[in-house]
């Protein structure tokens, strides 16, 4: 089969029509929105020949998982991506919601995360049907809600079953090859010093002033237990949060005394190989060092998490994977160059459902998708020709994975 002349038959209008469709879709998380569009994606999905379903999720939430049979013979192929957004912030000059197309971008709340990804594979596999083109593998597409809250979607998804011999993730790369990522946590510091009147503040012993001391300290910090650079170059640990003042419940309206009491929320990222209780430990050394300065300063750190939902975790794969090199060869096929590939940053710092389809789900995959660049901020934009490629990309690797009949 010519896959050049396949290429070309990629509709490029068809394919901008229908992400803007997606961006009309105001599915932010958690709320009916994100269950219309899934139902608007199996809909669509159905019309291609696709056996396509509603999945349950949690109480009212569901997936939308689709599966385009091969012939047998082949290898099979799962694209991810999840069908939930941010909410809009300030700032916007064009409708969130109009799916605004012009020379040079598709514009919309959620399009670089991540709906241009999931309407790339759609559109892939749409032009190989078109085409009348047979597979020997099959091709999963699911799209899932929840990855703003740990990833349930897809932790539910593969709980019921779903599962292929690769996958890719769509999430906003700038179509490079993301091989590695980062786990998150969210930690939380309380820092209790000792009060006294301004005017004896030398008695005093300050916890603003010692936050004020740690934080860039924390927002430095990599590791122990980095199994090579690479894996530390996708460390990172920062503050988000601080709240001092008087008390544990934090009075604000006696500003003559010194402050006793900070609470400091933060996250953490940290690679394949390294722990949650690895990175708090080696906060817990930087809050003995603080103490240290600090004479007097009790100084305590944990771990937060939220119930009933997951902590994103790690991702790796390795860079001679066949869905790595397959991947790798279409974009250069299309692009003329080689795909940069790795532990990429800042992809390599997001938090991704790659994270559970490698750890619960046993997957060999890649995170690769259109946008980044534009990413969560007010007028959230793609490339066009990053979205066109990256169909054309995604088409080529399943051919080159599943195989033609």
């Amino acid at each position: 089969m010519d896959r050049q002349a396949l290429l070309a038959q990629i509709d490029e209008k068809a394919c901008l029509d229908f992400l803007a469709q997606m961006v009309r879709h105001k599915s932010y998380s958690e709320t009916e929105g994100e269950r219309v569009l899934a139902g608007f994606m199996v809909e669509r999905m159905r019309e291609l020949g696709l056996d396509a379903a509603l999945q349950p999720v949690e109480g009212a939430r569901v997936n939308a998982i689709g599966r385009l049979k091969g012939q047998g013979g082949g290898k099979s192929l799962l694209f991810n991506g999840h069908l939930d957004t941010n909410p809009v912030t300030e700032g916007w000059t064009v409708d969130p919601w109009g799916g605004v197309i012009d020379e040079s971008f598709i514009y919309g709340i959620g399009v670089s995360n991540m709906k241009s990804g999931d309407a790339a594979y759609f559109c892939a596999v749409k032009t190989l049907i078109d085409a009348g083109v047979k597979l020997k593998g099959d091709v999963v597409l699911t799209y899932v809600i929840g990855e703003l809250q740990g990833g349930v979607g897809t932790a539910a998804a593969i709980r019921q079953g779903v599962k292929a011999d690769y996958f890719i993730n769509s999430e906003p790369t700038d179509l490079q090859a993301l091989t590695m990522h980062a786990a998150a946590a969210t930690f939380v510091i309380e820092l209790t010093g000792v009060t006294r009147h301004l005017s004896k503040r030398e008695a005093a012993v300050d916890a603003i002033t010692a936050a004020c001391d740690l934080i860039p300290r924390l927002n430095a910090m990599t590791f122990s237990g980095a199994r090579s650079d690479e894996h530390r170059s996708i460390n990172r640990c920062h503050v988000g949060v601080v709240h001092g003042a008087l008390g544990r419940d934090l009075q604000e309206w006696r500003p003559p005394q010194v402050a006793d009491f900070v609470r400091i929320k933060g996250s953490v990222r940290y690679a394949p190989g390294q722990s949650e209780s690895g990175a708090l430990a080696d906060i817990r050394r930087e809050l003995d060092a603080l103490e240290a300065r600090f004479p007097g300063l009790h100084a305590e750190v944990s771990s937060e998490t939220v119930a009933g939902r997951p902590v994103m975790p790690p991702f790796e794969v390795a860079r001679d994977s066949r869905i790595v090199t397959a991947l790798n060869a279409a974009y250069e096929a299309v692009r003329g160059e080689q795909q940069p590939t790795g532990a990429i940053t800042p992809p390599g710092f997001y938090g991704t459902d790659a994270g559970h389809l490698y750890e619960l789900a046993g997957m060999e995959g890649v995170v690769c998708g259109p946008g980044g660049r534009y990413n969560t901020m007010p007028d959230e934009r793609v490339d066009i020709p990053d979205y066109l490629d990256m169909v054309r990309i995604y088409l080529l690797t399943i051919l080159d994975i599943c195989g033609i009949a």
